[in-house]
């Protein structure tokens, strides 16, 4: 069976993000990809000059679309913008029930921009979290959703891990990439344990779309039958090479995007 992952998240005019790095990353990993947009976003690699959502029943109208007739494998949740969205998308995986879902908490673009809607925080930990098999945070974005300072150690990534598996999901990958030194770690947390997943911190200001790539390999990896601990390792392994291959790209005047098809040119 041809394996499929579907990616709810926003459109990124530039290509480097959202629902165009969603589906480039299920590609290179040879899962077919589905998509449901959540916002429309005028944005480049220097900023994001527009939101326009994306009304909520049309969101609803394109998962049941999806749903209704593709065998999905995997769902990957990125940019939901506002509150009548993030109920919206609930509803429906409560209807579908998806086997995996990995939900990847965009609060503010590569850019600095926010893409979540202050009073939308709350809505996104107590109604999708706890149908996440995996929610992806970097440093910053697990300390905004604890009303936290950025974690300074391992046992600050461990312990805002832990509380933000408190929230229902079933595990949690706290990203290190916001981190210093000469490794970037990522921790990988759940019930049992918590792996640290080390990779070399990589000098580059190409890093446009890394969480949206990285969140949806996982999801591919998911979707053709990965367990969660081999899905993760595999993803954090393939964006190590993308960034690394970053700057044969010569995109944009900002942060350009990284290279999802490394492996092919």
């Amino acid at each position: 069976m041809t394996p499929i992952a579907l990616t709810i998240a926003g459109s990124d005019s530039s290509g480097g993000a959202g629902i165009q790095a969603d589906l480039k990353s299920f590609a290179t990993f040879g899962v077919y990809g589905a998509s449901v947009i959540t916002a429309l976003t005028a944005q480049n690699t220097t900023g994001v000059s527009g939101i326009h959502p994306v009304p909520a029943e049309f969101v609803t109208a394109q998962i049941d679309a999806v749903f209704s007739d593709l065998a999905v494998g995997a769902v990957k949740i990125g940019m939901v913008a506002q509150v009548e969205t993030i109920a919206a998308i609930a509803a429906a995986l409560a209807r579908w029930s998806p086997r995996h879902v990995v939900l990847d908490p965009v609060m503010v673009a590569t850019s600095g921009d926010r893409l979540l809607a202050a009073e939308a925080v709350e809505a996104l930990k107590t109604k999708l979290f706890p149908q996440a098999a995996l929610i992806t945070p970097n440093l910053p974005e697990a300390a905004a959703l604890l009303n936290e300072e950025v974690a300074a150690s391992e046992a600050d990534v461990e312990r805002q891990g832990r509380q933000l598996l408190a929230t229902g999901c079933r595990a949690v990958l706290v990203k290190g990439g916001h981190g210093h030194g000469s490794e970037s770690i990522d921790y990988l947390i759940d019930g049992e344990r918590s792996i640290a997943l080390r990779a070399p911190r990589i000098a580059t200001a190409n890093t446009h779309g890394t969480g949206c790539s990285l969140s949806s390999a996982i999801a591919a990896g998911l979707a053709k039958g990965c367990d969660t601990e081999t899905a993760v390792r595999d993803a954090k392994a393939w964006i190590t090479q993308a960034i690394a291959a970053a700057d044969r790209f010569a995109v944009g005047h900002g942060h350009g995007p990284v290279h999802h098809f490394h492996k092919y040119y």
